[in-house]
């Protein structure tokens, strides 16, 4: 399946975020995915979205709707994320390897990103997440998850769809070539400090002072706002504590400010934090400057809600703190908290307890010798954590890329079957979300992507 005359497979990754100076989570995945398989093969990094970084050792750009179909039949592999396999039924019969990557369970997290908004309106999103991940599930030859809870999450979607059956149980009964575990991962270069960014640069933040980093953006599934009420029970006994969030404003302009964002700028304000002990980074880090920001601080802090979301989540930014060397206050109940309680590399402490939390921040940063310790705990574990060793299971798909025992009879896209009055009603009910959040020239310019999609099947 590899190009003609060559041992080099040509891998294709797909994408729907910016790639740009200033990145989430998805793409940082897709730009590391690139560039660690550019050493032994031939790829391409494709995203729908913004690009504006470039690249040497793989071609990058960005896509057009049209365009897509070409760029997958050049293609040996396609390591495709969100929502792409239900907008293109083809896919479905596309004569390549396909690898999903469901390191994110997006149709659980839409549960929350619309949790205030009306009924009709969170049916319809969640509709769109399900016909999606029917797509995905149903012609995937080779999936990834970001840990063993959401490996089970997974095998239990595979097996509803019909894909747990005699052809793929008598093939591999642990299902470990079909579901494979590649969770995000650490860069493998040490973090490098440029320049100051944080301490002695912020204003109200000294160059001796205590600094908690919350590393990432402020989302629905988040709780800031018990982090904020430790922060000010502990103002008084740890005065040079400084809260840091690090990035208020999402680097994709159609992911909206979350009313979770708003609520914690008001009581943050509203207990005079502002300025003296809390502080806001509007605009998100540059990808590249990330360590400037990261060796500044003394503590990576994560919050969360006892929601079913966390349970299977993976947070990125925790990632950031192991390659940080940075000790770890988290909530319980991800996926994080065991490896945090078990290797040394933090605190662990019930979700929405402000006095326990206040507790672990303080011990953490007024013991030197036991916040020394975590730091070396951290940075243990982080060495097993790079993105060349968690990437090996993509490695050797690429390097022997076959389709999945059952490909032969696959079942159809349920993309294919669904109803055109359904379709009609769950695109009109986005139309009115996109009004509302995003104005008029989005919306016009969404319309006309999906116009260009339907043409393109």
């Amino acid at each position: 399946m590899t190009a003609s005359g060559t041992s080099r497979t040509r891998v294709l990754v797909v994408t729907l975020d910016r790639i740009a100076e200033q990145m989430a989570g998805p793409a940082i995945r897709a730009w590391e995915i690139a560039t660690f398989l550019s050493a032994e093969h031939d790829v391409r990094l494709l995203t729908f979205g913004e690009c504006r970084r470039t690249a040497t050792a793989f071609d990058i750009g960005h896509v057009e709707i049209g365009e897509f179909r070409a760029a997958v039949e050049e293609a040996d592999v396609v390591v495709l994320q969100g929502y792409v396999a239900a907008t293109f039924p083809w896919l479905q019969h596309a004569d390549v390897v396909l690898v999903v990557d469901l390191y994110d369970p997006f149709h659980i997290e839409s549960l929350e990103v619309l949790r205030d908004r009306p009924l009709a309106e969170r049916d319809a999103s969640l509709a769109s997440a399900l016909r999606e991940l029917d797509a995905q599930v149903r012609r995937g030859d080779v999936f990834l998850c970001a840990s063993p809870r959401q490996r089970d999450l997974w095998i239990g979607h595979l097996a509803a769809a019909g894909r747990l059956n005699p052809l793929v149980y008598d093939a591999d009964p642990s299902l470990r070539d079909l579901v494979r575990l590649v969770p995000f991962g650490v860069a493998d270069a040490e973090p490098l400090r440029t320049a100051p960014a944080i301490k002695g640069v912020v204003p109200g933040i000294a160059e001796d002072d205590l600094v908690i980093l919350w590393g990432g953006g402020v989302y629905n599934w988040f709780d800031p706002l018990t982090l904020v009420r430790a922060v000010d029970l502990l103002k008084e006994r740890v005065p040079r504590l400084r809260l840091y969030f690090l990035g208020m404003r999402h680097p994709n302009p159609d992911v909206p400010e979350m009313r979770t964002a708003v609520w914690l700028r008001e009581l943050a304000h509203e207990l005079g934090l502002v300025g003296t002990h809390v502080f806001f980074n509007e605009e998100w880090v540059p990808y590249e400057r990330r360590a400037d920001y990261l060796l500044d601080a003394d503590l990576g802090v994560s919050c969360h809600f006892p929601h079913v979301e966390t349970e299977f989540s993976f947070r990125t930014r925790i990632l950031d703190y192991l390659w940080a060397g940075l000790p770890i206050v988290s909530t319980d109940g991800d996926a994080f908290a065991p490896l945090i309680r078990h290797e040394g590399l933090g605190r662990v402490v019930p979700a929405e307890d402000e006095h326990a939390l206040a507790a672990a921040l303080a011990e953490l940063l007024t013991d030197d010798a036991a916040r020394t310790a975590a730091a070396a705990d951290v940075r243990r574990v982080a060495r097993g954590m790079t993105w060349s060793h968690v990437l090996q299971p993509l490695a050797e798909i690429c390097a022997s890329p076959r389709r999945s025992a059952d490909a032969g009879r696959l079942p159809p896209a349920v993309a294919d079957a669904v109803r055109p009055a359904r379709r009609l009603r769950d695109d009109a009910a986005a139309a009115v979300r996109h009004l509302r959040m995003r104005g008029v020239r989005h919306t016009a310019g969404k319309v006309r992507d999906r116009w260009r999609a339907a043409r393109a099947r």
